[in-house]
């Protein structure tokens, strides 16, 4: 069989580039119908939107392997969905329907699909970081060149798990990458009101491993770093600590209607919106038309709209479905 010409290496990258922006525009449209059925009472207890840190997601997704485990946040609806989680399993587990990725069960904030890489994400700020670094324990004791991803908020960079978790990393050279989307607010807290330092990277040299300052609003930028980092994971040259500088450009919650906020900072934000670099510069290369973006976007929203349908005319779990998937031990 003939390699692929020069004219099919080029369509090829521009197909890939372009499914860049279109699981994008999904992640973002999926979000705002989120965000529609929780106003209409659909969706019990509260959902975490990541409107705004898109890219982070996706230049992740584009770099991580399926036999990865990703272990991400409440705020993981981005990262579920860039990895490959359909719109439907997703709106359907926030729905709490069984056609959601863990049977209507778990809810927005415990999305998971291992046939992804997605371990379950967890309410529990920072759980995630300790766990990853024992997926790549796991990874370094079976002899694979598989890597843990952990992606955590930047309130997590303060409590306990984040420090045991990097130095264990450390110590044993485990192919983990750290990930910290610092959307400059843990919760209602601002940053600078709870950290003492202005970059969460910085505190990877206490631990002697990479830590690397990232434009969270660029794809290109974040799947460049993600990939040096699990390069050098695979290559069992240990941990790296990854700092996206990102924003959410909704409140914390669904109740946060985020008054604490300066005047202007999510204008500021807007003016660097991830999909609208991303769309630039595929118009640069010829990717797209100057005028495609409309297209993908109705396009998308039909899907979308279609997937919140089909969740909602999903059935409730039964109440016994509380006691399955449930492993016991032999006590004896």
């Amino acid at each position: 069989m003939s390699a692929p010409s020069a004219v099919e290496r080029r369509q090829t990258l521009h197909a890939e580039r372009r499914e860049l922006l279109v699981r994008g525009i999904e992640i973002r449209a999926t979000e705002e119908r989120i965000q529609e059925l929780f106003n209409d009472g659909l969706v019990r207890g509260s959902t975490h939107l990541c409107i705004g840190q898109e890219a982070v997601s996706l230049g992740i997704a584009r770099e991580a392997r399926p036999s990865d485990l990703v272990v991400a946040t409440y705020r993981g609806h981005g990262i579920a969905l860039a990895l490959g989680v359909t719109p439907v399993a997703v709106m359907g587990e926030i729905l709490g329907r069984v056609v959601g990725c863990a049977g209507g069960n778990g809810g927005s904030m415990h999305l998971s699909d291992m046939s992804v890489g997605l371990y379950p994400t967890s309410a529990i700020v920072g759980s995630g970081i300790p766990t990853a670094a024992g997926a790549a324990l796991t990874a370094h004791v079976r002899g694979t060149d598989d890597a843990a991803i952990a992606i955590f908020g930047d309130g997590a960079a303060n409590i306990g798990a984040f420090h045991e978790g990097l130095n264990l990393a450390a110590i044993k050279q485990l192919p983990v990458v750290f990930v910290c989307e610092n959307n400059l607010y843990g919760e209602y807290s601002r940053q600078n009101l709870t950290t003492a330092v202005d970059d969460i990277a910085s505190r990877a040299a206490s631990y002697s491993m990479p830590g690397v300052v990232v434009d969270g609003q660029d794809v290109d930028t974040v799947a460049a770093a993600t990939a040096e980092a699990l390069a050098r994971a695979r290559a069992g040259d240990g941990p790296t600590l990854l700092e996206m500088k990102t924003y959410r450009y909704r409140g914390h919650s669904r109740s946060d209607a985020a008054t604490y906020r300066p005047d202007g900072e999510l204008e500021q934000w807007q003016q660097r919106d991830p999909l609208a670099i991303l769309e630039a510069r595929l118009v640069e290369e010829g990717v797209i038309a100057a005028d495609e973006r409309g297209a993908i976007e109705a396009q998308v929203g039909e899907a979308v709209e279609a997937a919140a349908q089909e969740a909602l005319a999903s059935p409730e779990p039964r109440l016994k479905a509380m006691f399955e998937h449930i492993v016991a031990g032999d006590a004896g």
